[in-house]
């Protein structure tokens, strides 16, 4: 660059590249230049030079085989149109194209050797918002991808993305649940891997929103604030009689009376287990749900989060209206009259001397195929000491068996029906844990242990799945035949078994090999997040993801927490392959985002 151009510019000569002489500029129209990331189209066009990236910013085609009209730019790819000067899309779907400045001097063209936008984490920040608000899964991705480059806190983007969810669709929404689960468990994913949890979660939230009417807001009432007990009657009452508008009115006037995040949950909860495991599991885990997205992106958010559980709180059918749960044997009266005992057990196992322990015990009294023995153990677990953290863990195990040991003879959708026993015995887990802590439950309202009932019931009425059972892997001793011993090649090998079909059992011994080997658990964990995270996974693939993983860590090296992370191999591997649209499309974007080619003549 001359030194005219140089101090013209305030940029070294290492910033900027030189294309040609204008008058060859002007001769050809267009030219395109090596930049430092990307090649550089530079148009002439009405009198002025333009600088911008070579790659069509939806799918990477080279710009300069498109065509420039009245100061439009034409991708002929799949026709996406660009303002020449700004690079800003007239076609949303196609995302804006960085732009460089130009400049010249002595009749020579020097362009700057990158392209971008302007404020660019202001910039990208504003993408993501239009994407969601558009359904638009690449822009998306370049969104997140560009955030994270920047140093933006993930949980900047999981609040942005609630907060849509939240206001453009009328109720909590299963891409809600996976955004949070996905969060929940970034710290154990490869920072790629982090990446596309995020972009999963808030495709997801768009998807969702897409075509729904926004949600209506509604308000807390007028005037002094009522005592916790009179909220929480009443929640209970509207949410039996399907009052919406009422539950939620009172829902808001508790925020709104600077109630307690611990309060809120058992608010909530207890009104839900007023149902017989409530809308098959999902309505507990719903409710949960908010909460932990609540301790992600601060409780100050409770009163756009919150209500939304409202509608399917209200909703929901129980289980008690149904066959199963009545036919053959009616499970109704026997959970009535162990309610009716809690406080005698509760009470009881407040006196205990021994801090109770028998989680295998208890476990294969839970796996019975007899609810009055069931039950009965665990009237004796509480009446013993059992805290409801420690029984909710020992429930969500022996829920976890079920899938660790579900026999592939069975349908492909009963998988399903296992799945939602252990996500909603996690759950439960989790809101014991939130309402109770780690101790004793005397001296509280215990309506909330209904759920322990509620959950040794659906696990009882899954038995069919594990007859017979599948055996768990290492109980045998040519079980491990044939797997490598080195951690770096089981992860391998699990990756390499999930892009076939029907390795259920091989996932399943891989991931007990390498526990039993003593590696470090990250390794394995991150390999089974990779292979969910590439496919197209269903809901539930990432419910039970979670779940297990939060799970795996609360046994902190027993037995248990390996028999739970057996079950999320099965269950993942049982889901595998797909065709990995999604993971394309994030692919694209990273392809994109870091200079990569994606059509051979890009460079022109």
């Amino acid at each position: 660059m001359s030194g005219a151009a140089e101090a013209r510019s305030g940029h070294g000569a290492g910033a900027y590249v030189r294309v040609g002489t204008l008058d060859e500029l002007k001769a050809k129209g267009t030219m395109v230049v090596p930049g430092r990331r990307c090649p550089i189209l530079v148009v002439y066009h009405a009198g002025h030079v333009h600088a911008l990236d070579n790659r069509c910013p939806h799918l990477g085609f080279p710009l300069h085989k498109g065509s420039v009209e009245d100061g439009v730019l034409t991708c002929h790819w799949h026709h996406a149109r660009f303002d020449l000067a700004s690079g800003g899309t007239f076609d949303l779907w196609a995302d804006d194209i960085p732009v460089g400045s130009a400049e010249v001097c002595d009749g020579e063209v020097w362009v700057a050797a990158d392209c971008g936008y302007p404020f660019e984490a202001n910039y990208w920040r504003g993408r993501l918002k239009e994407a969601m608000a558009h359904n638009l899964g690449l822009v998306a991705a370049k969104a997140v991808l560009a955030l994270l480059d920047q140093g933006v806190n993930p949980r900047e983007l999981v609040n942005d993305a609630i907060v849509f969810g939240a206001r453009n669709r009328d109720g909590w929404s299963t891409g809600m649940t996976v955004l949070t689960a996905l969060a929940n468990v970034l710290p154990w994913l490869e920072a790629e891997d982090r990446y596309l949890a995020l972009f999963h979660g808030i495709r997801r939230i768009a998807d969702d929103a897409a075509g729904e009417a926004p949600r209506r807001e509604r308000q807390a009432l007028d005037g002094a604030a009522q005592e916790p007990a009179t909220l929480k009657r009443w929640l209970r009452r509207w949410t039996l009689v399907r009052h919406r508008n009422g539950g939620e009115r009172t829902l808001l006037t508790a925020i709104a009376g600077g109630a307690t995040p611990r309060d809120l949950a058992d608010l909530v909860l207890t009104a839900a287990t007023d149902r017989f495991f409530a809308d098959g599991g999902h309505t507990l885990d719903f409710i949960n749900k908010a909460s932990e997205c609540l301790d992600l992106v601060g409780w100050d958010l409770a009163d756009i989060v919150l209500p939304t559980i409202v509608r399917d709180l209200v909703a929901a059918r129980g289980e008690e209206e149904s066959n199963s749960w009545r036919h053959p044997v009616d499970l109704v009266p026997l959970l009535a009259r162990a309610f009716e005992g809690l406080d005698a057990a509760v009470a009881q196992g407040g006196a205990a001397t021994v801090s109770w322990s028998d989680h295998a015990g208890l476990a294969r009294a839970l796996l019975g195929d007899d609810p009055a023995a069931i039950v009965a153990a665990l009237d004796r677990a509480l009446g013993a000491g059992a805290t409801p953290a420690t029984l909710g863990r020992t429930l969500a195990y022996a829920a976890a068996l079920r899938v660790a040991q579900f026999g592939t003879a069975n349908e492909h959708g009963d998988w399903e029906t296992a799945h939602h026993a252990f996500t909603y015995a996690h759950a439960l887990h989790a809101a014991l844990r939130r309402v109770y802590g780690e101790g004793s439950a005397a001296g509280r309202d215990l309506a909330l242990l209904r759920g322990l009932y509620h959950g040794a019931m659906a696990i009882y009425l899954e038995r069919f799945l594990n007859v017979p059972p599948a055996r768990l892997p290492g109980s045998r001793a040519d079980d491990f035949a044939g797997l490598p011993s080195d951690g770096a090649a089981l992860t391998a090998a699990l990756l390499d078994a999930m892009d076939r079909q029907s390795q259920v059992d091989r996932a399943a011994a891989i991931v007990a090999r390498y526990l039993a080997l003593g590696h470090a658990p990250r390794g394995i964990v991150a390999a089974l997040g990779h292979a969910l995270l590439r496919e197209d996974a269903g809901f539930h693939a990432f419910q039970m993801f979670e779940a297990g993983v939060r799970e795996f860590e609360g046994w902190n090296g027993a037995a248990e927490g390996h028999h739970v992370l057996v079950a999320v191999a099965r269950y993942i591997a049982a889901h595998a392959p797909t065709q990995r649209a999604q993971h394309q499309t994030a692919d694209i974007a990273r392809r994109l985002h870091r200079g990569g080619a994606l059509h051979a003549e890009n460079a022109g």
